[in-house]
């Protein structure tokens, strides 16, 4: 079994509400060197819940976290070497719009599975039955 950490990345409108809604999860596995990030962004939920929130502006900084994730640099991203030291970046705690929830760790045989485990259990929405 491979150790990974992650984060849920949850979008924050206004902080002074303390509301969020997750969107996305980041996952890092030092011992075989993944780090990837995986989405879902619900825009008929997000637009309910916060009418006024700019949807692009969600969406370019989902981006920029896949960027970072791939080690792409320039245009206001940080230059960092390793995933860990990308992982650690994505993971600190900022004030816009997209936060980084707290970090949680787990154990998997593939990283890229659970983190698509991770997408389903904490940002989509379970299916009505």
């Amino acid at each position: 079994m491979i150790p990974y950490q992650y984060v849920t990345l949850r979008v924050v409108p206004r902080v002074e509400r303390e509301e969020f809604v997750n969107v996305g999860v980041v996952l890092f596995a030092d011992e075989v060197g993944f780090l990837d990030a995986a989405f879902e962004v619900d825009e008929d939920r997000l637009g309910a819940l916060f009418p006024a929130l700019d949807l692009g502006a969600v969406e370019a900084s989902l981006a920029v976290v896949c960027d970072v994730c791939r080690g792409v640099t320039g245009r206001g991203r940080p230059e960092l070497p390793t995933a860990g030291k990308r992982f650690g970046w994505l993971a600190a705690p900022r004030s816009t719009v997209v936060q980084p929830g707290p970090r949680h760790g787990g154990l998997a045989a593939d990283p890229a599975i659970a983190l698509e485990k991770l997408l389903d259990r904490l940002v989509r929405r379970a299916p009505i039955r």
